[in-house]
């Protein structure tokens, strides 16, 4: 993608990222020998001094929950863990061919969450880049540990606005369904302008609450806070545990677990992956480059 139109390309593996201090990132990894890869595509068509759109993705290419093991049943779906992180390259993919005048950054974090003598344990404290000790609870809940790694590597970019992208919780499930994407923001204004984007792309978002009362959720004793508040507004409190790592620019995070990807057939496609986040990361660029 950064060959076919002139982006630059930023990697960063396990030895990088360790130099950067995430190691929030770096525990999810720490259990398989495949190298992690923090990946940053940097699309210029805008004035050299414009913030630009920061589109950020989950990247688990298999989870398996690691110690904190799925169940067997459907575990094979888990290939699908890294919609988020294609949905960012499909994105910035489209924005190169139309040669939009904006500027974009896409920021992917890809790994995998396996079980082994080295996986990070419940009850094991980790820091992340921005300093904050994080209490692991349950190690499925990775994806937000690979996310706040990110968020924190963003804020360099200095963005107008970040969009992260994760099929992060079974908890949006249960509350949306698979017709709607899960869409959290502290900032209204942002969070509108993504559902109207959602809506343009085919995509349709509702937007969740962000409310400080549901942080009490995710206090830890040991720590700055813990990976997971529990089965209660699973969804909400893993969107409040990435707020922890989003500093000084607008920010909204898609929930996109129960939409990324279908386990029937929808019919205007078959089933797998449906390309969404794709259409809404689009439709926001194009918005902000008219």
């Amino acid at each position: 993608i950064a060959n076919r139109h002139g982006m630059r390309i930023t990697v960063l593996g396990r030895a990088e990222m360790e130099r950067e201090g995430m190691g929030s990132f770096l525990c999810v990894a720490q259990a398989t020998p495949e190298e992690p890869r923090l990946v940053a595509l940097e699309y210029r068509g805008g004035p050299e001094d414009q913030r630009p759109v920061v589109l950020i993705g989950k990247g688990l290419c298999f989870d398996t929950g690691g110690v904190s093991i799925k169940p067997a049943p459907d575990m094979e779906w888990m290939k699908f863990d890294m919609s988020g992180a294609g949905g960012v390259m499909g994105a910035m993919e489209a924005i190169g061919r139309l040669k939009l005048p904006i500027n974009v950054v896409g920021i992917i974090g890809s790994t995998t969450n396996m079980v082994s003598g080295t996986a990070v344990k419940p009850g094991d404290v980790v820091r992340a880049s921005n300093g904050k000790t994080i209490e692991i609870i349950n190690t499925d809940a990775e994806g937000r540990l690979v996310l706040a790694d990110l968020l924190v590597f963003a804020k360099r970019f200095n963005p107008a606005l970040a969009i992260d992208a994760a099929t992060l919780t079974g908890a949006i499930v249960i509350g949306l369904g698979h017709q709607a994407v899960g869409v959290f923001g502290a900032e209204r204004g942002v969070v509108d302008e993504v559902l109207a984007a959602g809506e343009r792309a085919g995509e349709p978002g509702w937007p969740m609450p962000l409310w400080d009362e549901y942080k009490e959720q995710i206090k830890s004793d040991v720590a700055d806070l813990r990976n997971t508040g529990g089965r209660a507004a699973g969804s909400i409190t893993a969107a409040l545990f990435l707020k922890e790592f989003v500093d000084g620019y607008p920010w909204v995070h898609l929930d996109v677990a129960g939409t990324a990807y279908s386990q029937t057939d929808l019919g205007w496609i078959p089933k797998g992956p449906t390309g969404t986040p794709v259409g809404t990361f689009v439709e926001i660029v194009r918005a902000r480059a008219r």
